[in-house]
């Protein structure tokens, strides 16, 4: 099959022939669509690499290439056109079949060109999504505000207006909020590790429960911390793992219930620094937890608005760790309360 390219390729002297052979086969095993190019009577002269895995795939399959077939016959009788494919799988997968003429004599053949659109349409959908869910959490606070606001200018008693100001303020910060996150996200997504420095976990896990600690007070939860070793580095990113940790730990404090505790416990072993984040809290239901890192996905919608939750936390998270090679695991019972584990490559030559 892939000899009859030489009848496709202009004449001159073997070698040079043989070059522009090569040279064209290489071309086209290269690039991500499926090309086929098909003689006047419907037989294949050549299929890239792409095109033959598709020839040679499971049944799924099978529908598009009689759907790539009926292209062809329908390019050889002058009818050339752009037609979509779906293969519903699970999972699903989205085509679209182009044929055009060797050169400009249909006599010559046809080419046909598949290209593989399910990344693509995910992506779209994705990026739909985002905005769709960008907007809607915006739209609450914002709407908010504006209606605060109308209501503080009308106002005369001074109590009220006060409790109008401090809701105003808070709705304020939950916008604030709302958009660090989304810059956190974007930026660990697009820059990986992007600082990279010997951190100490230890320390690390220390400044951010000073951090946190005020604030879980006020709820009456406690935060402990269980150190295995003060000896425990990482290299990484700083910044990352602080937040990674900052959102592990403050959303265990917001789902516990008064009078608990958090406990952080840093371990390690000869190639692993494992951080577990352990509250006693509502849990997580079975049914959400493979949901919980995507974004904006929240198991308690009305609790997470309570507690100031973006829903954006645990995709922090789960982007910081994988920036580090790391990986995080999470062990749930509703009404029982929630284990987060990270486990991060330790670094080379230390704690020796």
């Amino acid at each position: 099959m892939d000899d009859s390219i030489e009848n496709i390729v202009s004449g001159g002297n073997e070698d040079d022939l043989r070059f522009e052979v090569e040279s064209l086969r290489s071309a086209l095993d290269s690039v991500s669509q499926a090309v086929f190019i098909h003689d006047s009577s419907g037989g294949t002269y050549f299929a890239n690499q792409v095109a033959k895995e598709l020839e040679n795939a499971r049944h799924e399959e099978a529908g598009l290439m009689r759907a790539i077939n009926e292209a062809v016959d329908s390019a050889l009788n002058g009818r050339f056109k752009e037609q979509s494919f779906s293969i519903f799988g699970p999972p699903k997968r989205d085509f679209i079949i182009r044929t055009t003429s060797v050169g400009e004599r249909l006599a010559l053949g046809v080419i046909t060109i598949v290209d593989d659109l399910t990344v693509r349409n995910q992506l779209d959908t994705i990026r739909r999504d985002f905005v769709a869910n960008v907007s809607h959490e915006l739209r609450t606070p914002i709407g908010a505000l504006g209606l605060l606001a109308e209501t503080l200018a009308f106002e005369d008693e001074p109590s009220v207006r006060q409790r109008l100001a401090n809701r105003i303020q808070n709705e304020a910060f939950r916008v604030a909020k709302i958009i660090d996150d989304l810059l956190d996200l974007s930026r660990f997504e697009s820059e990986g590790a992007a600082s990279i420095s010997r951190v100490s976990m230890p320390e690390l896990a220390m400044e951010v429960i000073d951090q946190i600690s005020p604030a879980a007070e006020l709820q009456r939860v406690t935060i402990d911390l269980r150190l295995n070793s003060e000896d425990t580095y990482v290299l990484g990113d700083r910044g990352q793992l602080r937040s990674a940790l900052t959102n592990l730990i403050d959303n265990s404090v917001k789902y516990s219930e008064p009078n608990s505790s958090v406990l952080v416990e840093i371990s390690q072993n000869n190639s692993t620094v494992t951080v577990a984040v352990v509250d006693h809290g509502i849990g997580i239901p079975q049914k959400d937890i493979e949901r919980i890192f995507e974004r904006f996905y929240r198991v308690d919608q009305a609790r997470s608005r309570q507690t100031g939750g973006t829903g954006l936390g645990l995709s922090i998270v789960r982007h910081a760790i994988s920036n580090h090679n790391g990986t995080i695991e999470v062990d749930s019972r509703e009404g029982a309360g929630s284990t987060f584990k990270i486990h991060l490559p330790i670094e080379p030559g230390a704690n020796q």
